[in-house]
């Protein structure tokens, strides 16, 4: 085997005992014809899971091996190659497999997420690896909150992302900086303004947490935009924010600015909207307050949705042509317009922040001086009276 005389698959080396489920004589060594990353094609024949598993325990002084139920059935391949080789033999303890919907775990059903062209690698924001959850932004302390409510069981949980995005939330509530984002920005022109120099506020980091610190924002009625979604030329039933007829509140700047006239490109999108603004304390208290910015930095928001179409990609009774079927066209959404106030400009990768009526996001290691890139973490908690 180890001359290369035999082809994969033709020769292995076998442990000669009798496992659980009746199987006998698992497979020790067997050939593989791939390069080491170290040592190059001067090995081709390698250890499997059951003959290294329990070795590199015994021999880093492990006390107890714990695994998901599946490896329950090695259980007696474990303890036997430890005594048959009179090594101290750690203590294997199976539970049960925690799996969330809409996504895999398993590292096999990844790589070919990853061959396939689907995701991008094992970090991508969208899978459930740590080090996705990691470039995601989600917060090792979220982590552990969600792992303590779901705690250790015998039993296989299969949970709603949900469950982990509210362990995320209640912990970046209380430490991710506030700022200001429009992703799909609009410029918003102030005709009774146009002579007011820029304003400088002052807005806290954390408005709960008043010992968290502040930042300044900048107010600039010549430099102002808005999001698409904040303005509708007919508001409809329901609708409170920017419209003709309705006044709306800009955050933190102490102005309530009223529509006058809405300007279109040749291909009748909005181009700008005309306003008039007025101090917060001589009109009447509008519907409702949006994010805006006037100092933005040009950035690229990643929206991140369910990888599959179905709860259990694997399940299949619902998915009968396997989980590579079941891929969603829209589990990415790119905002590369967008605009991000100035406060983000230092922040390292991996900084968390609440984006102002928009959700938790974090600076993504593909970030440049010309244009920062966010990752959502986590939307914002659904209130169905903020229309």
């Amino acid at each position: 085997m180890k001359r290369g005389k035999f082809e994969e698959g033709e020769a292995t080396l076998r442990m000669k005992h009798v496992m659980e489920d009746s199987k006998q004589d698992p497979v020790a060594y067997r050939i593989k014809y791939t390069p080491h990353p170290h040592a190059g094609d001067a090995w081709c024949v390698y250890p499997t899971y059951d003959f290294t598993h329990c070795l590199c325990d015994s021999i880093e002084n492990i006390s107890h091996s714990l695994c998901t139920k599946e490896f329950q059935a090695r259980r007696s391949s474990y303890y036997w190659l430890c005594n048959a080789l009179d090594l101290y033999c750690p203590v294997q303890w199976e539970y049960g497999r925690l799996n969330l919907q809409y996504t895999v775990v398993s590292k096999r059903k990844i790589q070919k997420l990853i061959g396939g062209g689907i995701v991008a690698d094992w970090d991508d924001p969208r899978l459930y690896t740590l080090t996705a959850l990691r470039r995601r932004g989600i917060p090792p302390e979220a982590i552990h909150k969600f792992t303590a409510k779901v705690g250790v069981t015998m039993s296989q949980a299969i949970l709603h992302p949900n469950l982990l995005d509210s362990c995320v939330r209640d912990e970046l509530n209380n430490t991710a900086t506030r700022v200001m984002a429009v992703l799909d920005p609009v410029k918003v022109v102030v005709e009774n303004l146009a002579d007011v120099q820029a304003l400088e506020v002052e807005v806290l980091n954390i408005p709960h947490l008043p010992g968290k610190g502040a930042h300044k924002v900048f107010f600039d009625p010549s430099n102002l935009y808005i999001d698409a979604s904040d303005f509708k030329e007919v508001a409809e039933s329901g609708y409170r924010r920017l419209a003709p007829g309705q006044p709306v509140g800009l955050k933190h700047a102490g102005y309530v600015i009223s529509h006058l006239r809405t300007e279109k490109d040749s291909s009748g999108s909005v181009a700008a909207v005309v306003v008039e603004a007025h101090r917060t304390e001589e009109v009447d208290k509008p519907k409702a307050f949006i994010q805006w910015v006037s100092r933005p930095v040009p950035s690229a928001v990643r929206l991140y949705y369910s990888l599959f179409l179905h709860p259990n990609p694997e399940d299949p009774a619902k998915v009968p042509n396997g989980f590579l079927s079941d891929i969603s066209p829209n589990s990415m959404e790119v905002k590369s317009s967008a605009m991000v106030d100035e406060t983000v400009l230092e922040a390292g990768p991996l900084t968390g922040f609440q984006f102002e009526r928009i959700g938790y996001f974090c600076v993504d290691f593909d970030s440049t001086p010309q244009q920062m890139v966010f990752n959502r973490t986590v939307s914002l908690r659904e209130d169905s009276g903020k229309s």
